[in-house]
């Protein structure tokens, strides 16, 4: 039983409030229900309030709006502006044959000018002439073999130039392995193939910029007459190096290393480095200077090899 509380009447009209204490629900029951009856007895009307808790709410976060996906000729257009958006996309899609189309396009035109103004047989004979060996052994073969060596050389520099859309396709290929490994296995990344392969492609566009000008340079010659066909080196048409500069005759290691220093080589180095940091946890001058160093070993080897069998 419930001792009854004590309490006095309440005036009339009056309103009685009475709290009950919260850890004892079934005895604040009771007294709310005594009280109750003891109000209906002496004629006083119940008033019910109904108490709210207020409930503070966390604000409720919003997620981050998506980055509208990108088409391919807004990758291409934003490699040359702002590559950090293309390089970003490539999770999402890492599709490399847009870029690998245009570069194809671009390098068979400059194919095709150089073909009709310079001549596959002569760009035979000029390579022939920056090498002492080659020049001294064929020097020793009669007119009528000369004549058959040029032919077949003119033929296959003119079979492998065109084949150049499968040859850029193997060198995205072999790159893309060689900085995937660096940065997976060297550097504990997890750059996926197909993405490594992508910004490979995309970080190759400024190399159409050089085809473009030596398209222009060879046309405006051609048409001209100023061209030089004797010492046109399909190799390095362009001043975009020092090696442009230098005698091709001369040291092979310097001539190698000079050449290097290319504009649009290093400008592809940036990208592909911005193309790895994007995809990875590595900061942008790491990245660039890994990629910086990969391509300056291969410039070693293959300047060395070239001084050891020229």
């Amino acid at each position: 039983m419930i001792d009854s509380p004590r309490t006095e009447p309440a005036p009339k009209g009056r309103l009685l409030v009475v709290c009950a204490p919260r850890n004892e629900k079934s005895k604040s029951y009771d007294l709310i229900h005594y009280l109750r009856l003891r109000f209906c007895a002496q004629g006083h009307k119940i008033r019910h309030y109904k108490l709210r808790r207020k409930m503070s709410t966390a604000p409720v976060p919003t997620a981050a709006p998506e980055t509208a996906a990108l088409s391919q000729g807004a990758r291409i257009v934003n490699t040359f502006v702002a590559p950090s958006k293309t390089f970003n996309d490539l999770p999402r899609s890492a599709s490399w044959w847009a870029p690998w189309l245009l570069i194809s396009a671009v390098s068979l035109i400059f194919i095709y000018n150089v073909g009709h103004y310079v001549g596959f047989e002569q760009i035979s004979k000029n390579s022939i002439a920056q090498s002492e060996k080659r020049s001294e052994q064929f020097e020793k073969l009669a007119p009528a073999q000369q004549a058959q060596q040029l032919h077949i050389a003119a033929a296959f520099t003119k079979y492998i130039t065109y084949a150049i859309p499968a040859t850029v396709v193997i060198a995205f290929l072999l790159i893309a392995v060689v900085l995937m490994g660096t940065f997976n296995l060297g550097m504990g990344q997890s750059v996926p193939y197909k993405v490594s392969l992508a910004i490979v492609a995309y970080a190759s566009l400024p190399g159409i910029i050089g085809s473009i000008l030596g398209s222009i340079s060879i046309i405006a010659g051609g048409m001209s007459g100023s061209l030089d066909r004797e010492a046109f080196d399909i190799r390095n048409p362009v001043a975009t190096n020092l090696a442009y500069f230098m005698d091709p005759k001369g040291n092979k290691f310097v001539y190698g290393m000079a050449s290097a220093l290319d504009v649009f080589v290093i400008w592809g180095i940036i990208l592909m480095g911005i193309g790895f940091a994007c995809n990875s946890k590595v900061k942008k001058g790491t990245a660039i200077g890994t990629v910086a160093g990969c391509y300056i070993l291969y410039k070693l080897l293959g300047a060395t090899l070239a001084t050891l069998f020229s």
